[in-house]
């Protein structure tokens, strides 16, 4: 990617995040006219989490998406349709509703460990090298299960509000998070998406098979261990504050890809700028909801996702048939 279009991105995104800060615009006029400082308050306190959340999320969900999608050797791979989103929501709520750890700390090392499992049950059902067949199936199989036994968990909980409690979290949201939370998921995802740009040329190599990366210098399963990890660690702390949110992962690394040359390790860079744009324009959507109301931010990433995902899967099998 050139210098100038990636300066172009990160325009786009600064560009966002002060829209994200500023909307809805006029309650915020109206009280810049009467309070200052409560506007100066309801900033600092209330969007600037929200929007420094949205670029933490959306950025991992990118570079993880576009990691996985390289490690895979396939454009469909994705932490949601890989299992590990569901694996790390299914960590977080058998951590705090079944163990009763709901500390951060416990909250985050619940839900990386399940995105790890699913991740790693991902690799010993389809395979270093799967099939897009097989990748969904099993992707799909895993997501299934983590999905039912979070059911199970929440049902299975001590408290007979855990399905209430869970309720928005589950659907991926931002709303009420503090900026100390915000610092929580900061560190854990910014490290796993700086060492996963470190990845780009490993992963790059893996485009011409095992023995070549191998051959190349590079330690194939050193690799895949270290990307799995990664990968786990900053999206599960994610999903442990904000909640499972779906597609990011894999719109974003296909973008990518187009604007990187096809090259899907140089991909991590922008796929985590899109992926944040595209989570932070996902957040300003749901502020449109009627006062009282609440638009969940898995729901919209999912009616915007699902159409492109389904596009996707068509244009392969078109290009397979030619």
């Amino acid at each position: 990617m050139s210098l100038r279009l990636l300066s172009l991105l990160l325009a786009l995104l600064i560009a966002a995040a002060l829209l994200s800060l500023a909307l809805p615009w006029p309650p915020l006029r109206d009280l810049l006219g009467r309070d200052q400082g409560l506007a100066a308050t309801i900033i600092l306190e209330i969007r600037l989490p929200r929007t420094v959340l949205a670029l933490l999320y959306g950025g991992i969900l990118g570079a993880s998406g576009a990691a996985i999608q390289a490690l895979f050797a396939n454009p469909l791979a994705s932490p949601d349709l890989t299992g590990t989103t569901s694996g790390a929501a299914l960590g977080a709520v058998v951590t705090a509703y079944l163990f009763g750890f709901s500390a951060p700390l416990a909250l985050s090392a619940g839900a990386v460990g399940g995105a790890f499992g699913a991740l790693l049950l991902l690799l010993a059902l389809a395979g270093p090298r799967a099939e897009t067949a097989t990748l969904l199936l099993a992707g799909l199989a895993i997501s299934a299960l983590a999905g039912a036994l979070t059911t199970l968990a929440l049902a299975l909980s001590p408290s007979p509000f855990a399905f209430y409690d869970a309720y928005e979290w589950l659907m991926g949201s931002l709303v009420d998070r503090s900026l100390d939370q915000a610092a929580f998921a900061a560190v854990p995802a910014i490290i796993s998406a700086a060492l996963l740009l470190r990845l780009a040329g490993p992963l790059d190599s893996l485009t011409l098979g095992e023995e070549v990366a191998q051959s190349l210098g590079h330690d194939v399963r050193r690799l895949r261990l270290e990307t799995i990890c990664l990968t786990a660690l900053g999206v599960g702390a994610c999903v442990a504050v904000c909640g499972a949110v779906g597609f990011i992962g894999l719109v974003a690394p296909v973008f990518a890809r187009r604007l990187g040359g096809g090259h899907p390790g140089r991909a991590i860079g922008p796929a985590c700028v899109i992926g944040a744009l595209l989570l932070l324009g996902a957040d300003m959507i749901s502020r449109i909801a009627p006062v009282g109301r609440v638009l969940p931010l898995g729901v919209i990433t999912a009616l915007l996702g699902a159409p492109f995902f389904l596009w996707l899967v068509a244009h392969m099998r078109w290009r397979l048939s030619r």
